[in-house]
């Protein structure tokens, strides 16, 4: 019975293994490296040159966005826009990184490497472009969700008691101090 459920399980996480193989090779991600490798040199530099700089003006922008959500003094807000901004700087410095390399890899006639680092470059600026908008939504969304709240209260009389219940009358009592503990002064 052990023997039998063992390779049950042998078969299954076999069978898992041959699927997400073939959905790895199918995905998006390896089109995306074969049409970059049929690119001319010259074509990715010019790419890399202009998602650079579309993700520079996302930068600022998303800057633009954080400092609103600090002006409204949100700090949902000014949170969530900051996480964003983090991965958008990061992403932003390895693309730059990634371009000194694609342009000395052009220059030494690196075929291989410039590819994998146009690669590099082209996948920062589509993730960057999601950031841009899950940054606009932080603001967008929660300035909806979180706001200014309007509470009216109504109040039937027939349920509000004649006398304030909160007000106790006391019995007076003199007020006597006790003894000094100490006779020194």
């Amino acid at each position: 019975m052990f023997r039998l459920s063992r390779m049950f399980v042998s078969i299954a996480l076999g069978l898992g293994m041959m699927t997400s193989l073939s959905i790895a090779k199918n995905t998006k991600g390896g089109d995306d490296y074969e049409k970059a490798s049929k690119l001319s040199d010259q074509r990715k530099l010019e790419l890399a040159t202009n998602y650079l700089s579309e993700m520079k003006g996302v930068l600022t922008n998303v800057l633009g966005i954080l400092k609103d959500a600090r002006d409204e003094k949100d700090v949902i807000k000014v949170n969530c826009v900051n996480e964003k901004l983090t991965s958008i700087k990061g992403l932003i410095r390895i693309s730059e990184q990634a371009d000194i390399t694609l342009q000395e890899s052009v220059a030494k006639g690196e075929k291989d490497t410039a590819t994998h680092e146009f690669h590099k470059i082209s996948i920062s600026h589509q993730k960057i472009k999601i950031l841009k908008t899950e940054a606009e939504q932080c603001v967008g969304e929660l300035a909806f969700a979180v706001g200014k709240t309007t509470v009216e209260v109504e109040v039937d009389d027939k349920m509000v008691p004649e006398q304030d219940p909160t007000k106790v009358d006391l019995p007076d009592t003199p007020v006597v101090r006790p003894p000094a503990a100490s006779p020194y002064q």
